[in-house]
């Protein structure tokens, strides 16, 4: 039933891809031809975990404060504070209260009626593909499910209920975070549907991980449910993946390997997006504005995006991964039985090194099962051809790029009657707010005049807003091509096409940019063999047992995915020079961040940089773990906060490294 673990050289399907957007059924269709009242009345009658009858949600309560584990941490806080067992134990219940679900089939079925409507205004397709509805029909009765989607929209949260519910599947229990209490009567309707809240971080509060813990694996254990919660953490501003976090894929792991369940499924979920409903906010976050906090009144004033079109939304379900099989010789149960199972006891090494490998090869599935529309491909081509572009030709670029993308094994949605001339045109339509094209045919970046508050740089912040919005899109590409593309970008920094100076170079580059993209941990040879193997596909490089060369005839490939890349690596660079140019020897993030947004404003404004990307603060916050990593900057824990300190002859080396001035020396690992 389950998939087994894959190596990473096979994540992606070396023979191109293979899934088709014929696959898929839009969900919408049949909602648009009938009653959606009578919907979400239906007879609702989902297939259950092993046919047991689930259990209520005072009951789930009632069995984790009983529960040995608890018990055990109850007991020992009382003999440490000097707190009576029965203050603890409220104090317990209070969390539990806090934290806990109370699904609710009225709740549901609310939702279900509202979603309908809501997303009939929102998009044109809701479209899912059947073989992993039908995969997941069988797992959730064999097996407790664990859902593991991406996360891009607060749409995500009830969109797998609501495809759940209509397919006559258990709606799951979704973590989310507490946050969302703060939404008065919105905060409450979560909770009956099925939304468990946690902290964004727990500290030292032994009790409330006790409760916690104990609460998402009572529920497991019981196959209450399918849980559900984001690897991310949280939602990805930029559409890269974000690097998994690892506490609640720990949690869901450790009844298996105490033998307390025989197998659990986890199944990676990919949901695409034609059009985001945050994106522009994502692009003000990134300037620098801060996040509206959520509440009640925020969605109802959000209620304005009801009359936009923002495309389809494509949700993919890969088949599930088997943990008894990943596991298989890998872990060891026994370490986890040498000691009472009411005993809390943290993740061995060799378990948090599984889960980490796990979280990374479901994450690595949900970038290669992200559905690409036209609209990715156009807004690449559009970056890398500014100011403007003549329609034609970006019509002509984008039918380029789509060959390129398919060689490459990745999923594009493109209908066999939709001609690239169309699919182009009705990509500006859906994008028109940060897409112009002129009465005489060009096409160009630009953003509709808003007047927004913001940073002080105004204008550039105006201009920059639609440039970081279609590098959102752009990035899901780079998702897909980062390995080839760090490639090109290597033998364009290599001194010579030598396999092991190349590779040397990539391995650098694949250090650096961590932070930015997903790599399987340890896999540099195959990475990079892999990225190979994509350029010979393409005919843009031959590779021998000693050289990499360029092909003659490899026309566009290898300067298109550079120039892809090369905002990455100019966005570093500014960064590096802000530390040893203008930035303080101590300094901390929240100093950081401002200070080369500033920097970066100053060098667009001046003509001498485009790179948009520099003011983001993803981009320079992921560039100042790169270089705590290689070395250039230090990090320190102090009374005040974590601070840290530039080494400016260092990251004056990284960054000649990058600008390619400065020769990178070879891994001494590599094993080619």
């Amino acid at each position: 039933m389950a998939a087994s673990g894959t190596s990473a050289s096979s994540l992606r399907s070396k023979d191109g891809g293979s899934k088709r957007w014929e696959e898929f059924e839009d969900m919408l269709e049949e909602r648009r031809q009938s009653s959606d009242l009578r919907y979400a009345l239906k007879c609702y009658a989902p297939v259950l975990y092993k046919g047991l009858n689930p259990c209520k949600p005072w009951a789930i309560k009632t069995a984790v404060l009983r529960a040995e584990e608890v018990q055990y941490v109850v007991k020992q806080l009382s003999r440490e504070t000097g707190q009576s067992v029965q203050s603890i134990q409220e104090t317990a219940a209070q969390i539990l209260e806090e934290m806990g679900h109370s699904l609710r089939l009225g709740a549901i079925r609310l939702f279900a009626f509202s979603l309908s409507k809501i997303f009939k205004c929102l998009f044109r397709k809701v479209c899912v593909n059947q073989d992993g509805i039908q995969r997941l029909q069988q797992a959730i009765q064999e097996q407790p499910v664990v859902l593991l989607p991406s996360h891009r929209s607060y749409v995500d949260f009830l969109l797998l209920s609501y495809i759940l519910y209509t397919y006559d599947l258990p709606v799951p229990v979704i973590a989310a975070g507490v946050d969302f209490l703060g939404m008065k009567v919105m905060g409450e309707l979560l909770r009956r549907a099925g939304a468990f809240f946690m902290r964004r971080s727990f500290g030292g509060d032994k009790l409330y991980w006790a409760v916690f813990s104990e609460y998402v694996k009572t529920m497991l254990r019981n196959g209450y449910a399918p849980i559900e919660f984001f690897l991310e953490g949280t939602r990805s501003r930029t559409a890269k993946t974000l690097t998994p976090k690892l506490g609640l894929l720990n949690i869901v792991m450790e009844p298996f390997f105490k033998r307390e369940v025989f197998d659990t499924y986890l199944v990676p979920i990919s949901i695409s997006y034609d059009r985001i409903l945050e994106e522009a906010l994502y692009s003000r976050e990134l300037l620098g504005v801060p996040k509206p906090k959520e509440s009640t009144a925020g969605l109802l004033k959000a209620r304005q995006v009801l009359c936009q079109d923002f495309g389809c939304i494509h949700v993919y379900f890969a088949a599930p991964l088997s943990l008894r099989s990943l596991a298989a010789g890998r872990m060891e149960k026994s370490p986890y039985n040498l000691v009472p199972r009411h005993v809390p006891q943290k993740p061995s090494e060799e378990a948090l090194a599984f889960a980490n490998d796990v979280a990374f090869r479901v994450e690595l599935l949900q970038i290669e099962n992200m559905a690409l529309s036209p609209w990715t491909l156009v807004a690449t081509v559009l970056l890398q051809n500014l100011p403007a572009l003549d329609l034609t030709l970006l019509v002509e670029k984008t039918l380029w790029l789509k060959g390129l993308i398919q060689a490459f094994g990745g999923f594009l949605v493109w209908p066999d009657d939709l001609s690239a001339a169309r699919a182009v045109k009705g990509s500006l339509t859906l994008h028109a707010n940060v897409a112009r094209l002129s009465a005489d045919g060009l096409v160009s970046v630009s953003g509709r005049e808003e007047r927004e508050p913001g940073p002080s740089q105004g204008t550039l912040f105006q201009r920059a807003v639609p440039f970081l919005t279609c590098a959102v899109y752009r990035n899901q590409l780079a998702n897909l091509c980062v390995r080839p593309a760090l490639v090109a970008l290597a033998l364009a920094l290599a001194t010579d096409s030598r396999k092991d100076d190349v590779y040397g170079c990539f391995s650098f580059l694949r250090d650096v940019f961590s932070d930015e993209f997903i790599f399987f941990p340890g896999r540099v040879v195959e990475d990079f063999e892999d990225g190979c193997f994509l350029l010979g596909r393409c005919e843009a490089v031959r590779v021998t047992s000693s050289h990499i060369l360029p092909e003659a005839a490899s026309g566009a490939v290898l300067p298109f995915l550079t120039a892809m890349f090369r905002p990455f690596v100019e966005g570093y660079q500014i960064a590096c020079r802000y530390l040893w140019e203008e930035a303080s020897e101590a300094f901390t993030e929240k100093q950081f961040v401002p200070g080369v947004r500033a920097f970066a404003s100053q060098l667009i404004e001046a003509g001498t940089s485009r790179c948009y990307e520099a003011l983001s603060s993803d981009l320079q916050k992921n560039a100042l773990a790169a270089l705590v990593r290689l070395g250039a900057v230090s990090k320190s824990r102090t009374a005040s906060g974590i601070m840290y300190n530039t080494d400016r002859e260092a990251v004056a080396k990284v960054e000649g490294m990058l600008g390619s001035r400065i020769p990178i020396g070879r891994p001494l690992t590599a094993k080619l």
